[in-house]
Order: C-alpha cells, then sequence, then structure tokens
C-alpha cells in the first residue's frame, strides 16, 4: 500500500506546475531575508528618530522652552513628542488604503524618505535663543512629518514581512521587526549616553543634541536603497492578478469602506491590542529614562546605561520569542505577558524606586522580560487579523489610532499624574489596568501560529510542500486551503476557520 504523500505522485506535480498555482506560495529564501532586513532597518530608523527625541527631552526642553520652569520645559516636550502621534492616524488613513491599491514597496520607500528628511531637519532648527517662537513652531511642524510618515511605516513593513515569510515560521522572521525597534532605541540611547559622556552639559545644550538627529539622513538614504532592491509581496502579485482576471480593482474609498465598516470587529480587536502593548512599550522604553532621571534623580547617563542593557538582553531573546510562538502559539505567550504585567508591574516599580543600581535593574529586567514577550508575537499577530486586500490599511489605520491615543501620550500622561498625585506609582497603575484590556483582546482573537494569512493560499519553504498541496487541490478542488505546516505533516485541521483564505 501506498501512503497519499509518496514521492512518485509528487512528480505529477512539476516546479513550472508549482510558480503558475494559486493554491501556494512558494517562497524564495534570499527574497525573504532581504524583506526582513530592509524592513527592520525602516523601523530601526523609525524607532531611532523617536527615541533619540524621548532620550533628550530634557536637553530639547531647555533648547527650545529656556524660560519655563523644569517641570513645564518636560511638559512642553512631551507634548511636542506627542503631536506626531496625533497625526498618525492621518498619516495610517493616507498610507494605508495606497498601499493595498499601488503596493507595499512604493509606499514604504516613501515613509522612509520622509522620515529620515524630518528627523535631519530637527538636527538643523535653531534654538529658541536665536529665533524666537519660530524655533518650537519649526519642531512642531517637522514632527508632525515625522508622525505622518510613520503612520505608513509599521503597518506597511509588518505587512511586507508577513506576507513573504512561510506561515510555518512567520513569527520568527516578524521578530525580527521588532528586534530593529529595539537596535534602534539601543542605537539612540548609545549615542546619547556617548554625547553627554563627551561633552559638558553646555556643549550639549547648545549643539550636541543635534548629532543624532543629523545621522538619520544617512541612515534614509541606506535604507531606501534597501526597499528600492525588493519585489513586491507575492501576495499582493497574485491580489493583483485576480483584480486583473475579474477586472475588479477597488477604488481607494471602496477600500477604505470595506476596512472601516466591513472589518470593524478585527479593526476594534487591532487597536485595544496595540494601544495595551504600547502603554507597556513606551512606559518601559521611552518613559523610563525620564522616570529615573526626574522622578528618582538618578544621573542621566546612568539611567540610560541601565536601559541599554536591559534593551540588548531583549535583542537577544526576541527571535526566540518568535521561534516559540510559531511552536506553541501566539495567544498563550500573549496571554502569559498581560498577566505578568497585571501581577509584576507594581513590584518591578517598587524595586525601581528602591535606590540601589542592582533593584533597579531588576525591576527593569521583569519589566522587559514581560515587554519581549508582546515585541516577539505582536508583528506576526497584527497582520493576520485583515485579509490581504485591505491588510496594509488594516493595519496602519488600527495601529495608528492605538499608537497616537495610547502610545505617544504615555510619557505626557504619566509626568502629568504624577505631577498632579505627587505618587512614584502611577505609571505601573497604567500598566496593570492596561493589561487587563489586553488580556479580555487576546482571548477574542483567532489562533493564526502556522496557517495561512486570510485571502492568501498556504506559503511554504519547499517544493515538496507545495506539491503536496496542490495534488490535494486537484483532488478535492472545493475545499479550502489547509495550513502548510498541517498539510506538511498530514494533520488535517481544516475545521478551524483561521486556516481559510478566502
Amino acid at each position: 500500500m501506498t501512503s497519499p504523500h509518496d514521492t512518485p505522485r509528487d512528480e505529477t506535480v512539476t516546479a513550472a506546475d508549482i510558480e503558475a498555482s494559486p493554491d501556494v506560495t512558494l517562497t524564495d529564501s534570499s527574497s525573504v531575508k532581504r524583506a526582513v532586513k530592509a524592513t527592520m532597518l525602516g523601523n530601526a530608523m523609525e524607532w531611532f528618530d523617536f527615541g533619540v527625541y524621548a532620550y533628550l527631552a530634557t536637553t530639547i526642553g531647555k533648547v527650545f522652552f529656556p524660560d519655563a520652569s523644569g517641570t513645564a520645559q518636560l511638559l512642553s516636550t512631551f507634548a511636542i513628542f506627542a503631536a506626531a502621534f496625533i497625526v498618525r492616524p492621518l498619516g495610517g488613513l493616507f498610507f494605508g488604503p495606497l498601499g493595498d491599491r499601488i503596493g507595499r514597496k512604493k509606499v514604504l520607500a516613501t515613509t522612509i524618505i520622509m522620515m529620515a528628511g524630518s528627523t535631519f531637519a530637527i538636527g538643523l532648527v535653531p534654538s529658541y535663543g536665536s529665533i524666537g517662537i519660530a524655533a518650537p513652531i519649526l519642531l512642531v511642524v517637522f514632527r508632525l512629518i515625522q508622525g505622518f510618515s510613520t503612520g505608513g511605516e509599521y503597518g506597511g513593513a509588518s505587512t511586507f514581512v508577513a506576507e513573504y515569510a512561510p506561515d510555518k515560521r512567520r513569527g520568527f522572521f516578524a521578530s525580527f521587526l521588532e528586534f530593529g525597534t529595539l537596535a534602534g532605541y539601543a542605537a539612540a540611547a548609545g549615542i546619547v549616553t556617548l554625547i553627554q559622556a563627551v561633552a559638558s552639559e553646555e556643549t550639549v545644550v547648545d549643539w550636541a543634541w543635534r548629532i543624532p538627529f543629523l545621522i538619520a539622513g544617512p541612515l534614509g538614504l541606506i535604507g531606501l536603497y534597501l526597499r528600492l532592491r525588493l519585489e513586491e509581496t507575492p501576495a499582493f502579485q497574485q491580489l493583483e492578478k485576480a483584480e486583473e482576471r475579474s477586472r475588479t480593482a477597488e477604488s481607494a474609498g471602496t477600500k477604505l469602506h470595506r476596512t472601516l465598516i466591513q472589518n470593524w470587529r478585527p479593526l476594534i480587536l487591532c487597536i485595544l491590542l496595540v494601544a495595551t502593548y504600547n502603554i507597556a512599550h513606551y512606559g518601559l522604553l521611552s518613559y523610563m529614562p525620564t522616570y529615573l532621571n526626574d522622578t528618582l534623580g538618578y544621573d542621566e547617563s546612568h539611567g540610560l546605561i541601565l536601559m541599554i542593557v536591559v534593551m540588548l538582553v531583549m535583542m537577544g531573546g526576541i527571535t526566540f520569542v518568535g521561534r516559540l510562538s510559531d511552536g506553541v502559539g501566539r495567544k498563550p505567550l500573549l496571554l502569559i505577558g498581560f498577566a505578568g504585567f497585571f501581577l509584576l508591574s507594581m513590584p518591578a516599580y517598587l524595586l525601581i524606586g528602591v535606590g540601589s543600581y542592582i533593584t533597579v535593574f531588576l525591576g527593569l529586567a521583569i519589566l522587559g522580560g514581560l515587554l519581549l514577550l508582546f515585541v516577539g508575537v505582536f508583528p506576526s499577530v497584527l497582520p493576520a487579523l485583515f485579509a490581504t486586500g485591505i491588510r496594509y490599511g488594516g493595519l496602519a489605520i488600527g495601529y495608528n489610532i492605538a499608537v497616537s491615543v495610547f502610545g505617544g501620550t504615555t510619557p505626557l500622561v504619566l509626568t502629568a499624574l504624577e505631577s498632579a498625585t505627587d505618587s512614584k506609582l502611577v505609571a505601573p497603575a497604567y500598566m496593570m489596568v492596561a493589561s487587563v484590556v489586553g488580556g479580555i483582546a487576546v482571548l477574542l482573537i483567532n489562533e493564526t501560529a502556522r496557517r495561512p494569512l486570510e485571502g492568501s493560499p498556504p506559503a511554504v519553504e519547499t517544493e515538496g510542500e507545495a506539491r503536496r498541496i496542490i495534488l490535494e487541490h486537484r483532488e478535492s478542488p472545493g475545499t479550502p486551503a489547509r495550513n502548510s505546516a498541517d498539510t506538511a505533516t498530514g494533520h488535517d485541521d481544516a475545521s478551524d476557520d483561521t486556516t481559510r483564505t478566502s
């Protein structure tokens, strides 16, 4: 008796059949790696830009608001930090549906140039002492351009990687996107720390603060070069072919309506997940250096050094978490993360407040370890919420609404609440509330590990897997595609609605 998956029967499917088949996508490992590198660098640059601003918040306050008090300077600086996030949903509304119409690659090339250019321009803005009120106005303008362009960056980058990666390893490859986030933050913290170590405070305020912003120029050109070398994602190419055959290409308005109205449930889940994740994310990576410096009185450079160590440790574990999510699933890891933030945020902040470097590091390590579960899993969870035809738009809109309301405002809200309540434990209480909301949202999403993206056929790494799927479709053409991992092992899980590729 021969097995239905014996090699002789596989030979009836040629390489040309695989390439032409709409039932399966055979991924190219070199193309996947190029896509990961190009998107990772863009994400690193995005968060390098935002990290530099956050880590230089005290200095920027002195440069652009010299007549205000210390607290007022910090609030003004964080208000401008938040301003960039207010326009991010507009960027998502513009770039997201555009990416679903003209392609992911073109939009991502545009956003990286806008990000790099606006960040570089901030480094050239004269101080308040030179041009008066025009200085903070120009700072706001360039921050708004930053925010608008960033509105199309993360949604496009995560969509790009998710659509290139094979189903069985989507968590692993997608986790490199957040590796880029941490690399950007770590690079920003490292450069700021170095500048503060070698230059006097007067020199930093006078001109040295500009150096990290000016670095964005050449980084942007490198990122643009890498992105222009990429081909469009296989999923989008198949979508274009299908629309050409049916002659039913949607207008931008129709896609936007379909995203906002017909797909309101995944959009709301995306907003809830990203909101709760970003409260933890910005609370640790953006707000913590200011908390250590202004609230607890730690030296700026020592606080940043501790943050750099924590981020480097997180970078070492992020791809492991992504790979683990491919095996055990996305939902269990996210639930552990949210439960951990609810139970351990307060103890971690109490440790940080003890005063010794050991307890500060332990507190940061607890928060960083929990955040690692989010940054390693979310890049593969969020794109899977939406179908291919609206994936870029849905993710860009949902992600940026959440980041705008709950992410970029986190440092401002926490600073204002601490000032109003005179409490040093506002931040962990805020994280605990967010973790409850996030845990509920996780329970409402489908498990997507090792399954095809909705609206796309199974994506596999080997010709053997591709042949088996094609043969299965020939024998049962009316049945939906099974996920590639289960097909490869002969396991049938077609009853799970998350495997559909409608």
